[in-house]
């Protein structure tokens, strides 16, 4: 991909530089994760009476940011969209109607062992409950991941279901994020996943070239260079400011595999729920080699109200993106919506 895309980007919306925060041990980097709200407000020079109000005590879903992921936030900036994303807020604890615990209905898809079917070809392993960031807006934030966490015992059984159903040529890796298992017990799954010989594709769904870059490590690469299986890479990128020089050379890393790279984003209100925010974020995944594929409208998770974009803005952003925008770096705006065959575009016109 040409960096020429990078360039023309407004410099008030490029990232900051994160080269200063990274470490090549992923997992040390994993450690030093901010996890208490003081910390994160400290790094950022922030004071409390600059903020909304904060969740006390936000767990079992507690703040968790990689110190390279705070490092492409605005110091000093209540408002900065990544900061956002991140930052517990007492109106997580409101309960609104309309949202749910469960707001895709994973309950019902649930087949036993970790995986979750719910469109015609595709299964859904829950590989980890575990994330190196926890978004605010996520919409699997109570799913119970402790009950569904796939050890080896249940791993074996997962893939036994797999073999067993003839119809399912596509795996989708989920979590909490994949990525969050270490090189080996992740060879280990993608062995077994390659020993069932109807399986085509495998899909991993990632947050973690984004939020922590220095876990593609060469060694990931080379495992899924050599694959049987096709692979696509979906990260997971709301806002341009998370695409830092850190994230982009993870990206081309992975380019290199020779797996397709796409995004998908959740329209989040305060976030990117603005045209500049979307071009910006649309033009620099290009540049990094990623195809904004999905944006999702919210999906209704208890906690995540405040996020909300009611459809006609969603729509009326999304008609003012084609017209500024060529049409591939035009995201597919889509819902979940729990029961359907597959996701639904929200477009122009429709009713939802």
């Amino acid at each position: 991909m040409s960096s020429s895309i990078n360039r023309e980007l407004n410099p008030t919306i490029l990232p900051r530089s994160d080269s200063g925060c990274q470490t090549r041990d992923w997992k040390q980097a994993l450690r030093q994760a901010i996890t208490e709200t003081d910390d994160l407000l400290d790094a950022l020079g922030l004071d409390r009476d600059r903020l909304p109000p904060l969740d006390p005590d936000p767990r079992p879903f507690g703040l968790r940011v990689p110190r390279a992921f705070v490092a492409l936030m605005r110091p000093g900036d209540p408002d900065d969209p990544l900061l956002r994303q991140v930052l517990p807020l007492a109106r997580e604890r409101v309960v609104v109607p309309g949202f749910s615990a469960d707001p895709v209905d994973d309950a019902a898809a649930d087949q036993g062992d970790g995986l979750l079917m719910k469109y015609h070809g595709r299964a859904l392993l829950i590989a980890t409950g575990a994330c190196a960031l926890h978004c605010r807006h996520c919409f699997r934030r109570h799913y119970p991941h402790a009950a569904a966490e796939t050890g080896q015992t249940r791993l074996r059984a997962a893939l036994a279901r797999l073999a067993a159903d003839r119809s399912v040529n596509e795996v989708i890796l989920s979590g909490g994020d994949p990525l969050m298992l270490d090189d080996d017990r992740l060879d280990a799954l993608i062995d077994g996943l390659e020993a069932i010989g109807q399986l085509r594709r495998v899909r991993l769904h990632t947050r973690m070239p984004v939020v922590l870059p220095a876990r593609i490590t060469e060694a990931l690469c080379a495992r899924l260079a050599r694959g049987r299986l096709e692979t696509v890479v979906v990260i997971h990128a709301n806002h341009a400011n998370e695409l830092g020089e850190a994230a982009a050379a993870a990206l081309a890393r992975l380019r290199e595999t020779g797996a397709m790279l796409l995004n998908q984003a959740v329209l989040l209100r305060g976030v990117n729920d603005n045209v500049s925010a979307q071009c910006a974020l649309s033009e620099r995944l290009l540049g990094c080699g990623v195809l904004p594929y999905y944006l999702h409208q919210l999906d209704r998770v208890q906690g995540g109200a405040h996020f909300q974009v009611d459809d006609a803005e969603a729509r009326a952003l999304i008609a003012t993106l084609r017209a500024r925008l060529p049409g591939y770096l035009v995201p597919r705006l889509v819902r979940e919506r729990p029961g359907a065959v597959a996701k639904l575009p929200l477009a122009v016109g429709d009713e939802i």
